[in-house]
């Protein structure tokens, strides 16, 4: 009789706990109840900032990348700096860089009015990083949602966590996979950059210094507003993409396979690596690239989230309540 209860307790206890990990789960009808109008009111939004700013539309992308890396994809890199603790926006790879903060203020807004306290900012990040890929033209997924709010953010997670724009193959791939992300994801990932603009401190050393693969005729075209010395023009703009810039496509490999990647760590991905095979394909293979980019995506989206009572629903993006 005691063998029998104890063999209950345990499977009341296995019961609750998968019953637990279930409720923690994304899940891509998350706000289906609670916030039927989320994704018209986000899309509204992402659709005004990008025709106000073409460029906004990279800015978006890249704060999901740059917020998921530092501790999961948490919303911590909204945060402004503390009495407690110093945020992520002023760290290396994020000051004067990041940007589009008031935009994600201004949906998260919009969000709290139809559907007060209810939606996170690290969904709303999510669901931004979906609406911009596809309003320039790249490929739809079903964004998996129920994220929760840090409550915390780390600058020392973020300088430690990103990779510069100076990193080599090998440092790319063990940040990415530090992350939980493979080579490929990585690649895929980095397809990206086939929207938005570089600072000219960011490929300065890369168009005067590297004369290894790097297109002489690009590197005069891109020296023509960033100027050699440091201090002058830096942050003079240039397309990531020459192609086409504003339009998400696969043209930034077939620059990487002309040796027009423009910044150090774009152009490692081919250089006669072990990604070079990945890059060839993508360059060759829209499909290829917009099939994987959105595994990559989703996988990303994946890291580390906080769900269940882990967390808050801020109300204001940049503070916690």
């Amino acid at each position: 009789m005691a063998s029998l209860k104890i063999n209950a307790i345990v499977l009341f206890i296995f019961v609750s706990l998968l019953i637990g990990n279930s409720s923690a789960q994304l899940s891509t009808g998350f706000y289906s109840k609670s916030c039927p109008k989320l994704y018209q009111t986000v899309k509204s939004a992402v659709q005004s900032a990008i025709k106000k700013e073409t460029r906004m539309g990279a800015s978006l992308l890249r704060l999901f990348f740059h917020d998921c890396f530092v501790n999961g994809c948490d919303g911590s890199l909204l945060l402004d700096d503390t009495s407690s603790f110093t945020g992520e926006k002023r760290a290396a790879p994020n000051v004067n860089s990041a940007r589009g903060f008031e935009v994600i203020d201004n949906i998260k807004s919009a969000v709290e009015k139809v559907c007060p306290g209810v939606v996170s900012c690290a969904d709303i990040l999510a669901v931004t990083a979906r609406d911009s890929v596809v309003i320039l033209g790249g490929p739809n997924w079903n964004v998996k949602l129920g994220r929760r709010d840090a409550r915390t953010a780390s600058q020392a997670a973020a300088n430690r966590s990103i990779p510069p724009p100076t990193s080599n193959l090998n440092r790319l791939i063990s940040s990415f996979s530090a992350v939980g992300l493979s080579t490929k994801d990585m690649v895929a990932l980095s397809g990206a950059h086939t929207i938005g603009q570089a600072r000219c401190t960011t490929f300065r050393a890369r168009i005067y210094n590297e004369t290894n693969n790097l297109d002489a005729s690009f590197a005069r075209t891109r020296q023509s507003n960033c100027p050699r010395s440091s201090g002058s023009g830096d942050n003079s703009l240039a397309p990531l993409d020459l192609q086409t810039p504003n339009k998400f496509d696969n043209n930034y490999f077939k620059n990487l396979v002309n040796k027009k990647g423009i910044l150090h760590s774009d152009q490692q991905l081919f250089n006669g690596g072990s990604a070079d095979s990945i890059v060839t394909s993508y360059s060759n293979n829209p499909r290829s690239f917009s099939s994987d980019f959105v595994t990559a995506m989703i996988k990303m989206g994946d890291i580390r989230p906080l769900t269940g009572s882990n967390g808050e629903i801020r109300k204001n993006c940049g503070r916690i309540n």
